[in-house]
């Protein structure tokens, strides 16, 4: 079992690596899985493609979901370079991913400058007491009515 899953993380390295050498983004790569087979392989491309949500488990997962046509990524594990920050452990959630492996937690990232600390802390905080300012506008009935147009469809929430 160690050797398949230092073979899988070998894959995830390989692609951070990749990413560097192409300047596409920072060091971080990820490898979604489902049993033995190797679905998606990526690495960070906030560089490359001028887009914050560009890292190695976003694009790992759009990946796979595109190679097995679903959103549900259920029975699928994600190996990662290191801890994923706030939006790509959400992501994982999303994509109903079973379980991540990951090759080094966040305090070897923030040695090198990538701190998500501040990212949490502010996940954690009152809207009201976040850097970036966040109001409320009073219209629940006009948002109310995309939730009204769901439901009367009758599909599932996914």
């Amino acid at each position: 079992m160690q050797n398949k899953h230092a073979k899988t993380m070998q894959l995830a390295i390989d692609s951070a690596m990749e990413g560097i050498q192409k300047n596409e983004g920072g060091p971080f790569g990820a490898c979604v899985v489902k049993g033995d087979k190797v679905i998606s392989v990526a690495h960070n491309t906030v560089l490359r493609d001028n887009d914050a949500t560009c890292h190695a488990e976003m694009n790992a997962i759009r990946q796979a979901s595109q190679a097995l046509g679903t959103y549900d990524l259920s029975g699928c594990e994600i190996y990662s370079t290191v801890d994923p920050c706030p939006m790509c452990l959400t992501a994982i959630y999303w994509a109903r991913i079973d379980k991540i492996y990951a090759a080094a937690n966040n305090k070897l990232a923030a040695v090198y400058g990538f701190d998500d600390q501040e990212f949490y802390k502010q996940v954690k905080a009152p809207a009201d007491a976040r850097k970036i300012p966040s109001e409320k506008l009073p219209l629940d009935e006009q948002s109310e009515s995309v939730f009204k147009e769901w439901k009367a469809l009758g599909r599932d929430v996914y």
